[in-house]
């Protein structure tokens, strides 16, 4: 399977809150651009933080007219040259530090003004590659008008999913009490939970678990909001929304948007399931995700609920199921999209190691570094492939008790025959100088 560029989907990342609309209203782009700008970023293999609303645009089109292949970058042959003469790259550098605010715009009229630069001789991407080399494209300072905020509600099932892990209670895991971590799906327009489990941890790897039986069950959502954290940042939980056709979205640090809703689910589990819970009763994990679940379907999604008009997230859900974006197409590889890559290196037996297991791969790998297909879920590794996503074979679990009755595959003992030789040949020259030395 291809690999997507990893700053690709970053960019898509940034992007989410213009490609999963539909349609803009007037003026919507420019401010969604705006507040796009505001936010920091961990943008790769740059130590900015911030990116300019030009750039930003330059994407949108971009993937609007190539898809996400349109954001993988793409090397310049004057990368790291300004064509600016050095005079004005001083001038330039020189007006932004004087006035940070100053935009490219205003830096640009200031220079033609002055008759530092001729009309139209400076175009705004030489200008902001400058400035950002020496990092101070960013304008500084902020509004002093206070951010509007509205409440919302997604016009129907599966337009907006929120993702967030709240932390649960110990369970005892191989005879060790373990902390366990809920990790839950949410409808916006229902709130209906698509699905939640209780886990060991609140990695990438649990969320996209959740995600797998969220789909099962639930279709595929328009948008997935989620927070800022590590685990939601995930390149491989980007590429799955990506491949999915779901627009991925990070909330504002410290200001996520639908929060209010989700920590209204949280407030609901502490009060009305754990509470309630027996927690005697509960042997391990598996225990008490089957609590968790028939509570979901048998009480919380049968219970009318406030914000619903009364209604019950299962009766809010159920008109719209014409609405929901089945898998569809990507059913039969679902499988496949949740399956991992990480490289090994091919032992000279024929095995890799992966979850502290051995697996066997096709012999003639031995030696060779190479990139496992691997089910995270399972611990298992399905298959191999190289570095442009060819199938190499499969992968199966190392049987050493079956291996000592398999026959295998030797070298041919007997030596090729030998052919007439014609040109030089060391025995016979050696044989030549001994005789000749001898006779004289």
């Amino acid at each position: 399977m291809k690999q997507i560029d990893p700053t690709a989907l970053f960019r898509l990342s940034v992007l989410g809150p213009l490609v999963s609309r539909e349609r803009l209203d007037r003026g919507e782009l420019q401010r969604t651009l705006r507040e796009l700008a505001q936010r920091q970023y961990a943008i790769p293999n740059s130590r900015r933080t911030y990116l300019g609303e030009k750039t930003i645009e330059s994407w949108l089109y971009k993937y609007r007219r190539e898809g996400i292949d349109g954001l993988a970058p793409k090397t310049r042959i004057d990368s790291g040259h300004s064509k600016i003469a050095p005079a004005l790259q001083e001038a330039i550098i020189a007006a932004k530090r004087d006035n940070p605010r100053r935009s490219i715009r205003q830096i640009r009229q200031l220079l033609q003004t002055s008759g530092q630069a001729a009309r139209d001789s400076l175009s705004r991407s030489a200008i902001h590659r400058l400035l950002a080399s020496h990092g101070i494209a960013r304008m500084s300072g902020s509004s002093s008008q206070p951010e509007e905020k509205r409440s919302f509600v997604a016009e129907s099932a599966g337009a907006i999913w929120y993702g967030d892990v709240m932390h649960g209670p110990r369970v005892i895991v191989e005879g060790k009490p373990r902390k366990v971590y809920l990790v839950s799906l949410f409808d916006d327009a229902t709130r209906l939970v698509t699905h939640s489990a209780f886990c060991l941890g609140e990695t990438a790897l649990d969320i996209e678990g959740v995600l797998k039986q969220a789909l099962l069950k639930r279709g595929r959502p328009i948008r997935l909001v989620v927070d800022n954290g590590a685990a939601y940042k995930a390149g491989t939980l980007q590429a799955l929304c990506a491949r999915l056709e779901i627009h991925l979205i990070y909330c504002r640090p410290y200001q996520p948007a639908g929060k209010g809703k989700i920590e209204r689910w949280h407030r609901t589990v502490r009060d009305q399931f754990l509470s309630e819970l027996n927690e005697a009763r509960i042997n391990d994990l598996a225990d008490l995700n089957a609590r968790l679940w028939a509570w979901l379907e048998c009480v919380y999604h049968r219970t009318p609920h406030e914000g619903l008009a009364g209604l019950t997230p299962l009766a809010r859900y159920q008109p719209d199921l014409p609405k929901i974006r089945p898998l569809g197409q990507f059913a039969a590889q679902l499988d496949a999209m949740f399956h991992h890559r990480i490289k090994r290196y091919v032992r000279k037996d024929g095995t890799v190691s992966y979850l502290g297991a051995r697996f066997e791969v096709p012999y003639e790998l031995s030696g060779k570094t190479v990139r496992l297909v691997v089910d995270p879920h399972a611990g298992m590794v399905v298959g191999v492939e190289d570095e442009a996503g060819e199938t190499l074979g499969l992968a199966t679990r190392l049987d050493t008790h079956a291996n000592l009755h398999r026959i295998r595959r030797k070298p041919d003992l007997e030596p090729p025959a030998p052919g007439p030789r014609s040109g030089p040949n060391l025995v016979e020259m050696a044989l030549a100088q001994y005789h000749g030395k001898k006779e004289g």
